[in-house]
Order: C-alpha cells, then structure tokens, then sequence
C-alpha cells in the first residue's frame, strides 16, 4: 500500500531531528544549551566522605600524604597510634557509618537551602560510595558500611524534597596499578580508562540517573587520555539523563576554564566580577579540609557572615555558590557544620528572593557602597533590582552611587514591612535613609536584602 506524502515526511522529519546528535567534539558539545534549572538554583552542597573520613586529621588527601609525599604530622601520627604493618586500606571496615540516615541528610539539606547536592562516589583513594563491580572489596557495599550510600541518599533526596540530586567522580587513582602503568607510558594507553573509569560513569549515570555529573581527577592528562568527549556525546545524546543533566569543566588537564558545561575553574574560584560562561564556586566550609578533620577549631570553619559574603559576591557576579559539607565515619554531619547550614537556610527563608532564580544585573557592586552586590530579576516586563550589603550603614543611611533613579523608585527591604524613604544623591545614585527597627523586628543579623523598583537603568 503506498504511503501519503505527508506520513512520508512526517518519517523525515522524525529521522533528521532524530540524526541531531552531539558529536564527539568540544564545538559540537559546547553548543549544548546548559539546561536552566542548573542557573536558577544558585546554590549547591558538595558531601566530601569516604575511607579519610576515619583517621581525619589532616584532609581527604590523607593516604597521598602519608605514603607519597610523607608529611611529617601525617607520619607522626600513624607512628604512634598504629602498628607498623598497618595499611590505609584497614581504615575501610571502620568506615561504619552506623548513625547515617540518609532521610535526616535530606530534610537538612533542605533545610539549608540548597537546591542541588553533589555527592561524592569515589576520590582519588578509589573506594567507591556504591557498590562498583570494578572495585572488588574497595566500596562501601563489600567494606565497612555494607551500604550503597549513595543509593540511599539518591532515594531520600528525590522521595522527600525537590533537590536536584548530583554526583561526583575522581578520574585519576592515585596507587590503581592500572593507573601508573598508564601514567608511566605517558598516557599513550588507556587501559585504566577502559577497564575502571568508562564502565564506572555508564554505571553510576545509568543507575542513580544524576541531574550533574561533577568531574574531578583530571590533572596529570589531557581529555583525550580520560575519554571526555566520548562519554560527553553518550550523556547528551543516549544517556537516561541526556535532557537534563549538566557537567563542569574537569575533563582534562586541558579543559578547565576552557571546555566542558559550566566552569569550576579551581577550587574555591572567586573571580569577584561577571564571567562570560556559566560558572561555580566550590568553598570548603573548615578552610583546611573538604574531608571532616577532628582536630578542627571553631575559628577554622566559615561563620556565617564570611558563608554569606562568599554566596552573595558569587550570585551576583553570575555563578551558582557549591558549599562543602564532611561528614564523619559514622555517617553524622559535624553540629557545627549543621549549625551553618541552618544559619544559611534562615536567611535565605528571608532573602532568597534576591538570590534563586535571579540573574546578573548591569552593576555587579557599588561604587559608593562598600561590601554591596546587586542582583536582579524581571516580573512582568519590569527590573526588580536587589541590593545586598553584609554591613549595617552608619547612621542608618545607605549612599548607593550605580542605580539612576525616577519619580517612581521605591526601596523595601526583604523581612521588613514599609518601604524606606530616599532622595536623588548629590554625586549621583540614590540616598536611602532606613527607620528605626527594633532588633527584635531585625530580619537578620548577617545580611540585608534591598528591593528596588522603579529605576532606569
């Protein structure tokens, strides 16, 4: 039976769309539109925790320090307090995790605001936070926990709040002999790549289905060694998560900052003004250590000023804000750090409004106000502009010199009922005169949200 024209074009059609396929290639895979939910969500939380979270005393780099580059502290430590046949791997079946409840994770998680949490499977130790098939008796279902973490908090996440659910991955092993033979061949085989880490992504993409896979590892070889572009075209095209899920920039030594989804650049990047790419900032909440580390004093962790300043700067200047969080063996998340966590969700219960869903405005900071940063958004056709400064104005009177007022400018600040009074600057910009408020009517005591309408810039 022969077939109308148009169910004919109609099987064209379908084949061509069908044929658009990323190709293995950074200009192909670049073109890529980075899904919005990653934009609009501002703020993510990194969970730094494996085999290292058991001894704990210097950072996550624990086994590197000890046996490569033999820092005396870590020596010394292991000298004393363990026999000498003692091997890193012991630490594994003390990595119980007996308290974690992956569900009380997840209602903190959103409690503090996040709206992405990005947990790590595997660092360059290789013991893998699920269960791997490719690394027998080194992951958490066959040693220690007996658990597949990450599977337990993929469910709590996605069955109990609306947090995009992401994972992190190291490429490289330090001491997987795969991975020195490769490295001592100059990278000109692949044979660690093939056998660990191509099978290990397809596995963890396809079981946990991540909205980010956060690449990490990539320092000693450039993304042809580790695959990149390969396993990108196969995420973005074939992948169960293809539509949604975006990546960073950590697929080779020559890929950061240059190639990939958004841009980490390095750790704790803070380039204080607009970038061109979408980008993020990973921050260690104790200054010293992404993994727990016991030996930590109160003034080594961020306080919430410094947390708040560090997210705001960011979210203006078009970045989303990555905080870190290390949990201890045991699977509990360290009362201080919970405590930052609640501190930070409490403020953005008043001032999220200035920081989800915004988008960078002409000015990123003042320059008349110091330790002010704008962001923005449009309603309706109409620029709302948002304010935030991390210092209480003198006198009560805040000079802004970057917005162009009109006779319909109103200024309100978030948590605060009334609107503020103002007046044309002399120099320029706007001079904004706040009430008296009562501390017990203070939104907050760490930041301050404005709200500006009616401008013409």
């Amino acid at each position: 039976m022969k077939q109308p024209l148009w169910a004919f074009l109609l099987i064209v059609c379908l084949s061509v769309v069908r044929g658009q396929k990323y190709k293995p290639n950074w200009e192909s895979l670049e073109s890529r539109p980075l899904p919005t939910w990653f934009d609009k969500s501002k703020i993510g939380l990194l969970i730094t925790w494996g085999v290292y979270s058991v001894p704990s005393i210097y950072t996550e780099w624990f086994w590197y320090a000890w046996k490569t580059e033999k820092i005396p502290e870590v020596v010394d430590f292991m000298n004393k307090f363990y026999p000498p046949d003692f091997t890193y791997a012991d630490f594994a079946p003390m990595l119980t995790a007996e308290f974690y409840n992956p569900d009380q994770w997840a209602d903190l998680f959103q409690a503090a605001g996040a709206k992405y949490v990005v947990l790590i499977t595997k660092q360059p130790e290789g013991f893998c936070n699920w269960p791997s098939k490719h690394a027998f008796n080194w992951n958490s279902m066959d040693v220690g926990p007996n658990r597949d973490l990450v599977g337990e908090l993929e469910r709590s996440i996605r069955n109990r709040t609306d947090i995009h659910f992401g994972l992190y991955y190291c490429l490289l092993e330090w001491y997987h002999p795969l991975y020195l033979k490769d490295k001592s061949n100059g990278f000109h085989t692949q044979n660690f790549v093939q056998s660990k880490v191509m099978p290990e992504l397809h596995d963890i993409v396809n079981r946990y289905k991540p909205d980010i896979v956060w690449s990490d590892g990539n320092w000693e070889a450039d993304d042809q060694y580790w695959n990149a572009t390969n396993f990108l075209a196969w995420l973005y095209n074939e992948s169960p998560v293809k539509d949604k899920v975006v990546v960073n920039d950590r697929w080779g030594n020559n890929t950061q900052c240059k190639h990939g989804g958004f841009f980490d650049c390095d750790d704790k990047f803070d380039p204080g003004k607009l970038q061109k790419r979408k980008w993020e900032q990973a921050r260690e909440m104790d200054r010293y250590s992404w993994g727990f580390r016991r030996r930590a004093r109160a003034d080594d962790y961020l306080s919430i000023n410094q947390l708040l300043s560090y997210l705001v700067r960011t979210v203006s200047c078009g970045g989303n804000f990555l905080l870190n969080v290390g949990p201890t063996k045991d699977g509990t998340i360290p009362v201080i750090q919970e405590e930052r966590l609640r501190q930070m969700g409490a403020w953005l219960a008043v001032n999220g409004e200035a920081i989800y869903e915004t988008e960078p405005w002409s000015h990123q900071n003042d320059t008349i106000a110091q330790n002010l940063w704008y962001t923005a958004k449009t309603v309706s056709g109409k620029t709302i502009v948002y304010a935030i400064f991390l210092e209480w104005p003198k006198n009560d009177q805040l000079i802004l010199g970057v917005p162009v007022t009109s006779p319909g400018t109103t200024v309100t600040m978030l948590g605060y009922h009334g609107n503020f009074s103002w007046k044309p600057h002399s120099g320029g910009g706007m001079e904004i005169q706040f009430p008296v408020i009562p501390i017990n009517e203070m939104p907050n005591l760490d930041a301050w949200a404005l709200k500006i309408t009616g401008l013409t810039n």
